[in-house]
């Protein structure tokens, strides 16, 4: 298999997440707004919009590569941020395999960052894609 057809599948199982939550949360937005309320950070109505739009928007660039580096960083410090902020409750073996899930995503993202979305993608067919970082 190629490498090309890897990197299209890496994007799309990444990218599929934050498709479906961030459409999820345009649907619920008071509901997104309460549990980011019940960690203690401020403007929760304005953080719920916030997260729907950037995950429903980098998924997509994801999903079909564009920007891929820039949005695959994004995206790792985002799922790291959510992860310790949302996640990252030692006495709760769910939301710790919660945090484990994001981190491994941040991981993801992170070997994406540095690879590049690969041929079968925007990047590739309008000339921004650059060699991967040695």
């Amino acid at each position: 298999m190629s490498n090309s057809i890897i990197l299209l599948a890496a994007r799309v199982l990444l990218a599929y997440i934050f498709i479906v939550s961030g459409w999820g949360k345009f649907f619920a937005i008071e509901g997104t707004a309460g549990y980011i309320s019940s960690v203690g950070l401020p403007a929760a109505t304005l953080l719920a919009w916030g997260a729907a739009i950037f995950e429903l928007v980098a998924g997509l660039a994801i999903l079909v590569g564009f920007r891929t580096r820039e949005s695959a960083w994004a995206l790792a410090a985002f799922t790291v941020f959510a992860g310790f902020m949302f996640h990252y409750q030692p006495a709760d073996q769910m939301q710790m395999i919660m945090f484990m899930k994001n981190i491994a995503i941040a991981g993801g993202f992170l070997a994406l960052a540095v690879t590049g979305a690969g041929s079968l993608s925007v990047d590739e067919r309008i000339g921004t894609a650059k060699p991967a970082l040695a």
